[in-house]
């Protein structure tokens, strides 16, 4: 439980870990185990911002999908 209510200050950075029991908010199971950083809240969610080859993207992604480094 204490993962789906963490909180997260923009700057943060995290790595994507899927959590199989709650599926809303879950991202492309391409970018399982990235790193990336806080870039703001939308609604529940947040903004974690990644580089994917050369590109700059931005996923949405429940908190507890996400693990502080």
């Amino acid at each position: 439980m204490s993962r789906f209510f963490q909180k997260f200050q923009e700057g943060d950075h995290v790595v994507f870990i899927a959590e199989p029991a709650y599926q809303n908010g879950l991202y492309h199971a391409r970018m399982h185990g990235k790193a990336g950083t806080i870039i703001g809240l939308q609604g529940s969610c947040y903004k974690v911002g990644i580089q994917d080859g050369h590109k700059d993207k931005t996923i949405i992604v429940h908190p507890v999908h996400l693990k502080r480094l």
